[in-house]
């Protein structure tokens, strides 16, 4: 099951208690669904737990149940709908709605006085005509409808709930959507899916820590490169100066750091003034190694 499914069903499993914000969350899922006029109301999902709760929501909220259903059983595409003009004309009466005269949709705010009722409007828009991506793969969550008064003034209602959503057409449809994490988490769980924010917060943090360790991990890498090819070119300069027989000619303390860096190219300066005899400093030691690059340039030179 996808992430969008999952958190669909959580919002599914919310209790139905007030009988106005049964009626708001109906309204949403009709304003958002695929096909709503005064000649059919026609409601295609994937989601078994959205048909479910949908067919109680008529029941609850306006007396009625859809007339026609197909895909229940087969796992696929699931389809509710309603020709009958009587149940119809009911669920336009129910929200002030004249579709046979005015067939553009318009939100009825009278229908969405209290504040309980718009957050249960937003939850059937979202089951019917929403979606999120995967945490995993970024952060997305959009409504979509065809109608354009219905997705501006479901923006205003989110702007009322202190959520301030992006509005974009796409495909003759009207979006509007989120991708801020935190902002999505909110919402998510305004709407009734705790759950689905928890997870949302949870890869969050996960992909944090993932990337902390990855960023230390090439911050070592490139660290462990300059030390190797410093090693490289210090260990190329003491080679010329053994083979050009300078080397024997040097100081003791230029001998031994020769020495130690022959025989240990892999250590860092830390590492190698450490097991000097006697102990010196880094700084010591980058003095010592600086002088005879520079004295095998000279040389080469």
């Amino acid at each position: 099951m996808s992430f969008s499914s999952e958190t669909k069903a959580e919002m599914c499993r919310m209790a139905m208690t007030r009988a106005c914000c049964v009626q708001a969350e109906l309204y949403g899922a009709l304003l958002y669904c695929n096909t709503f006029t005064h000649r059919e109301l026609r409601v295609v999902t994937e989601h078994v737990s959205f048909a479910q709760r949908l067919d109680k929501l008529l029941r609850r909220a306006a007396g009625i149940s859809p007339d026609r259903r197909s895909g229940e059983e087969g796992g696929g595409k699931i389809i509710l709908g309603i020709r009958d003009p009587a149940a119809l004309e009911k669920l336009c009466a129910l929200y002030g709605m004249e579709l046979e005269r005015s067939p553009s949709h318009h939100i009825n705010l009278g229908v969405l006085e209290e504040e309980c009722c718009r957050v249960s409007f937003l939850r059937g828009a979202f089951l019917a005509g929403g979606s999120i991506t995967d945490p995993e793969k970024g952060y997305h969550m959009e409504f979509i409808t065809s109608h354009y008064s219905v997705s501006r003034e479901a923006a205003t209602i989110l702007r009322d709930l202190g959520f301030k959503p992006g509005e974009i057409a796409r495909n003759g449809n009207y979006v509007i959507y989120f991708k801020q994490s935190e902002v999505i988490e909110d919402l998510l769980t305004t709407l009734g899916a705790p759950l689905a924010a928890m997870e949302i917060m949870s890869t969050k943090v996960e992909k944090e820590i993932t990337n902390k360790v990855n960023r230390r991990l090439n911050c070592d890498q490139a660290n462990l490169d300059k030390i190797v090819n410093a090693a490289q070119e210090q260990l190329r300069a003491i080679r010329s100066l053994e083979e050009t027989g300078k080397l024997r000619s040097l100081d003791a303390r230029l001998q031994e750091t020769a020495r130690l860096r022959l025989e240990n190219p892999e250590l860092s300066l830390s590492q190698l003034a450490d097991i000097a005899s006697p102990p010196v400093s880094k700084s010591s030691l980058h003095h010592r190694l600086k002088k005879l690059m520079e004295m095998a340039e000279e040389h080469e030179e």
